[in-house]
């Protein structure tokens, strides 16, 4: 089976079938890793292209390891040791890329709507891994299986999204991806990082942390993005932290079986406390594991499926 599409953008573009079939194809690649020898043959002589124009740790090295898993010749190219600090421009990229005939780019960008443009430009697939405040669909449809494997299901569940809302792509692919398989979400943030008008999307902004806290199945916690914040947003990590970060006291509060997510990188202490984030909620590594699952599925439906 393939996706009816060249391109994976935006969660907001997914149907509801497809992105089924992302998380029951991602499913049957879990085993793969857990095997002795670590590879299957399905995209031999393929050549992915890595191309990250922002620092990423889990993104880029899940991308890698589901490429090489599926024997595919992965390609890691980084802004700062290509072309782009000589001034080459993003349309120039593609152009020299293209030529190179890819089978499949991955790209994260700090500017929304860089991977549109991008898979404008060039003849095989784009898959999006983060651009600026925009999306960040792989992360979405990662958190997605992480929960419903633990879980059993999203539909019907209540689902508190907590922190930096407005410079977050998480949280924007999330809601999609949330509210589309039927679950309800709950947003909370201080009020200088809440964007105007996140109704329109589906979800329910609640002002305190221990309300929202008090009803979630789900609970994600989101880094503040001080790399994005052009002028300071909250008096100080230390009052934000007592204020949002969730700790042992507000978790009291929490349902006894309520697990929690976080996209990483975690800062242990403003947004999450360390005995939180290691404790018996925290699927935050099942999450680490299951993204190269997601994205082994994704090369399999865009380039593999059809092909075998």
């Amino acid at each position: 089976m393939r996706l009816k599409r060249k391109d994976i953008l935006t969660i907001e573009d997914l149907t509801r079938d497809e992105i089924e079939l992302i998380l029951s194809t991602a499913g049957s690649f879990r085993e793969v890793s857990e095997r002795e020898i670590k590879k299957v043959p399905t995209l031999r002589g393929r050549t992915i292209i890595n191309l990250f124009y922002e620092a990423s740790t889990r993104t880029r090295t899940s991308f890698e390891i589901a490429a090489k898993r599926m024997s595919a010749d992965a390609i890691n190219i980084s802004a700062s040791s290509s072309s782009v600090v000589k001034g080459e421009t993003l349309k120039d990229t593609a152009k020299n890329l293209e030529a190179m005939n890819p089978d499949c780019i991955v790209l994260r960008h700090p500017s929304s709507g860089a991977p549109d443009m991008l898979a404008r430009f060039v003849k095989c697939p784009v898959i999006n891994a983060g651009d600026g405040s925009h999306e960040h669909p792989s992360q979405a449809l990662l958190d997605l299986l992480t929960i419903k494997e633990k879980l059993g299901r999203i539909d019907g569940l209540k689902i508190t999204i907590v922190g930096d809302i407005a410079h977050s792509r998480v949280a924007r692919s999330n809601i999609y991806g949330f509210t589309k398989l039927g679950a309800k979400v709950n947003v909370v943030a201080a009020p200088t990082m809440m964007p105007m008008g996140i109704e329109e999307m589906g979800c329910t902004i609640i002002n305190r942390v221990e309300d929202a806290i008090s009803v979630a199945d789900v609970i994600m916690i989101l880094r503040v993005q001080l790399e994005r914040h052009k002028v300071p947003l909250f008096p100080s990590l230390r009052e934000y932290s007592r204020l949002f970060g969730l700790d042992k006291e507000k978790m009291e509060r929490a349902k006894k079986d309520v697990v929690i997510l976080h996209p990483g990188p975690i800062n242990r202490g403003v947004e999450i406390s360390p005995e939180i984030a290691d404790g018996p909620y925290s699927l935050i590594l099942d999450q680490v594991k299951n993204g190269v699952a997601v994205r082994m599925a994704l090369f399999y439906l865009l380039l593999g499926g059809g092909r075998e």
